[in-house]
């Protein structure tokens, strides 16, 4: 952003409109640039009025208007940061453009740079061409390692060990240096130290606040999947893919993969043990949320979104249920003036173009919802199809589930559970033994086969209630996905109870 700076006010551009959270990083940041190009800063708020970041003095000018109308009175030469200035462009008043776009004429005739600086991009059209958009990353490793060492020293705390010191920085990736900064204290104050755990609590915390994304604490590993072979085998194959010795190797960063299926067959379950094979965070994207009322406010919510996960990565970005987010991309020019097909696009552009390691896993239950631009090769690196668990699937799910619940599985038959559910999803065999439980519970007993058996008696699993959708979505898939179960030794579909 540095370079960026320095080349736009060189090259003469009047204005530049800066995007950031982190105020006191981009006035530090503005400082040194003044430095290099023998610039003065000044600094404008509606609190301090223009202020002389060198020399300290203050000009009164508290309304944005009086603070245009100074910049006739400043050296030239100056570079003039108007901060929170983005606040008074959401619903301006036509005498604050038209005098905007007046200083603007003089800013570039006498290299006096208006530095524009807010969170979010709000700009009115009649300013859409003036200024140039900046948009600040978040901190790099290099600079969170900076307000590391700044905290190491003030808490008199020794200098960490390289390895110790890269798990802790890891940790911090995708926050402010300020909320860096807070979390590396906060760690010291509870634990005298620098602890990873506390630092990726408090990022969790943090990225959780826009509501757009959430950091998942992925427990689940494969061992919890039932089934599902041939979808295992492919995300073990590249379990190492992020590592260095990949990148010596000169493999290309995988992009992802898109899990379509029944639903209830595993499809998050999966996504969730993604992040655990590959040993790196996963965060979780409503994209749904995406979308807001004000203009302009979807297309920021997912730049917030790719900076936020291209400063984590590598990382796995899970959308759950994709079709939901992005079905009405279609007709979006009748229904909001175009704004889902343009997030749309920004979007599956990214993931076509991304350099950072960042891992799509997305879901779908509803194949006819899905835009066929998402589908194609080179936004995901497979489309897998997870269909109903044949008898070793279901075999191993009743395993799963009765051990995750306490129970031995020495006191069940696996073959005649799974027999008994055939055409039963994953999700619908834990319904049926939790059910189990609770009866079991009543009777003050312990489940066994026969209490499953009653259960199943008045049990409707999805593949009744919607046999003519599952049968299309097979349908669907078959020649157009590669199917998430190897089919040896079983018939290609499983039947569907009538």
């Amino acid at each position: 952003m540095r370079e960026a700076i320095i080349n736009y006010v060189r090259a003469g551009y009047p204005g530049l409109y800066l995007i950031s959270a982190e105020e006191q990083r981009v006035c530090a940041e503005l400082k040194s640039v003044a430095q290099e190009i023998g610039f003065h800063l000044y600094s404008w708020s509606a609190t301090d009025g223009i202020v002389d970041t060198e020399k300290g003095t203050v000009t009164e000018a508290h309304d944005p208007l009086e603070a245009l109308l100074a910049v006739e009175d400043l050296p030239k030469k100056s570079l003039l940061l108007l901060r929170d200035f983005h606040l008074f462009l959401e619903d301006p008043n036509p005498i604050l453009v038209r005098k905007l776009k007046d200083v603007l004429q003089v800013a570039k005739t006498k290299s006096k740079p208006l530095l524009v600086l807010g969170c979010r991009l709000c700009l009115p059209p009649e300013l859409d061409r003036e200024l140039a958009v900046v948009e600040f990353t978040l901190p790099t490793t290099t600079a969170l390692n900076v307000v590391l060492g700044g905290v190491l020293a003030s808490a008199a705390l020794p200098t960490l060990a390289d390895a110790e010191r890269d798990v802790v920085l890891d940790a911090a990736r995708g926050l402010t240096t300020i909320e860096a900064e807070n979390a590396f204290a906060l760690s010291f104050v509870q634990a005298n130290a620098m602890v990873p755990a506390i630092i990726a609590r408090e990022k969790a915390q943090a990225v959780k606040k826009n509501g757009l994304l959430e950091i998942i604490d992925a427990r689940e590993s494969l061992s919890n999947v039932g089934g599902l072979d041939v979808l295992k085998d492919w995300l073990i194959k590249r379990k190492d893919a992020f590592s260095q010795r990949a990148r010596d190797y000169g493999l290309p960063t995988p992009k992802g993969l898109l899990i379509l299926g029944i639903p209830g067959t595993g499809k998050s379950l999966t996504a969730k043990a993604t992040a655990k094979v590959f040993d790196i965070p996963l965060l979780r994207l409503d994209a749904g949320r995406l979308f807001a009322s004000l203009v302009g406010q979807s297309e920021s919510n997912l730049r917030s979104v790719i900076a936020i996960a291209e400063a984590i990565a590598p990382c796995v970005l899970w959308i759950d249920e994709i079709e939901k987010g992005f079905s009405g991309s279609k007709g979006s020019g009748a229904t909001d003036g175009g704004t889902s097909a343009r997030v749309f696009g920004s979007f599956i552009n990214w993931m076509q173009e991304k350099q950072a390691p960042v891992f799509v896993v997305a879901t779908a239950n509803d194949v006819t919802q899905l835009p066929p631009e998402l589908l194609r090769k080179g936004r995901f690196d497979e489309l897998f199809f997870v269909d109903l668990p044949n008898q070793q699937e279901r075999e191993a799910i009743w395993k799963i589930q009765i051990q995750k619940y306490g129970r031995n599985p020495k006191d069940f038959d696996f073959a005649i559970l799974a027999k008994s559910t055939e055409a039963f999803t994953g999700s619908e065999i834990e319904a049926v033994f939790v059910e189990a439980l609770y009866q079991a519970f009543h009777k003050s007993k312990e489940p066994t086969d026969l209490t499953v058996a009653e259960i199943l008696v008045d049990f409707v699993p999805l593949s009744r209630l919607m046999a003519e959708q599952i049968s299309a979505l097979r349908q669907w898939a078959k020649g157009r996905t590669r199917r998430a179960t190897n089919e040896q030794g079983e018939p290609r579909l499983r039947k569907i109870i009538a």
